[in-house]
């Protein structure tokens, strides 16, 4: 492992924690970083890196809602003895809590929608998208939608406060919406989190439903991809499984303070600031592309 190319990847994977969460497009940021500071590896690698990467972030997302998601939990129930001389008894048994199970069955229709255009479509997507140009002008169009979106709904009271009301339906569309999250710049936190909003979900709800979302969306994008490599290329070297285990640690640790800066943010604020930094992002990065030309 070259010293030069951990740098790189710790960089990458403090991008990546930090970009994932926000709207601000994770696979933009990443893409950007690595036009600038590329890493000097196989090519196939690297495509495989910059999606695999996120498992970090993913299993953030897990440790910190455990309680919310793991719909299984150990229970006591006591058992009193027919009569005195006995002693009463303790019984432990697994039950599952009906709501969490509610709410990964919400998740799991959202991700339907995404899940077959992007298995139908994401080579061409890759090999047609993945630009500079294409990520600043997602960036910008986004940019203005959020600010557009959160001044219609200035001092509105948004029907849906919480997760569980959510419905099915709303699931459906916030899914559709994750579709867009597929051309890079767009942001998969960004598009469902509009979505979540056009329809009435809170921003405080809309986020967590986010969170939640890209848990089977992302390990679902990492073993496509992590199959994809193996059949391609036949597996990692040595240096490279440590780049990429240093890559989704670093994410790991940095997502868990991003996401609990967002969760609070969003309680007092609104998302106009993500809003105008992607627009400024974008607009810098056209501008890096064309004025050379004039040189």
């Amino acid at each position: 492992m070259e010293f030069l190319e951990i740098l790189k990847v710790i960089l990458l994977g403090i991008v990546e924690g930090i970009t994932e969460w926000l709207p601000i497009s994770s696979t933009g940021h990443m893409l950007l970083v690595d036009e600038i500071f590329p890493l000097k590896l196989r090519e196939e690698f690297k495509e495989m890196f910059l999606v695999v990467i996120q498992l970090g972030a993913i299993l953030a997302v897990v440790v910190m809602f455990w309680k919310k998601l793991f719909p299984f939990a150990l229970k006591k129930e006591e058992v009193i003895a027919e009569n005195e001389s006995e002693l009463k008894t303790v019984k432990t048994k697994l039950t599952a809590d009906m709501g969490i199970l509610n709410l990964w069955g919400k998740v799991l229709v959202a991700c339907v929608p995404a899940a077959i255009i992007g298995i139908l479509f994401d080579d061409w997507l890759e090999a047609k998208l993945h630009n500079s140009l294409v990520i600043s002008l997602m960036l910008i169009l986004y940019g203005v939608a959020f600010i557009l979106i959160e001044q219609r709904n200035k001092n509105k009271e948004l029907p849906i406060q919480t997760t569980d009301g959510i419905t099915y339906k709303h699931a459906l569309i916030i899914g559709a919406f994750q579709i867009l999250s597929l051309i890079p710049g767009t942001s998969r936190s960004g598009a469902t989190i509009i979505g979540a909003l056009l329809i009435g979900v809170s921003r405080p709800a809309g986020a967590e439903f986010t969170f939640f979302l890209a848990i089977p969306v992302m390990v679902g994008a990492s073993g496509i991809k992590l199959l994809k490599f193996f059949m391609e290329s036949g597996g990692f070297t040595g240096p490279e499984l440590g780049y990429l285990l240093i890559g989704a640690a670093v994410a790991f640790i940095v997502s868990m303070l991003a996401i609990k800066f967002l969760m609070n943010f969003v309680k007092k604020h609104d998302f106009k600031v993500f809003g105008w930094y992607r627009i400024v992002l974008g607009a810098v990065v056209i501008g890096a592309l064309v004025i050379p030309s004039f040189f």
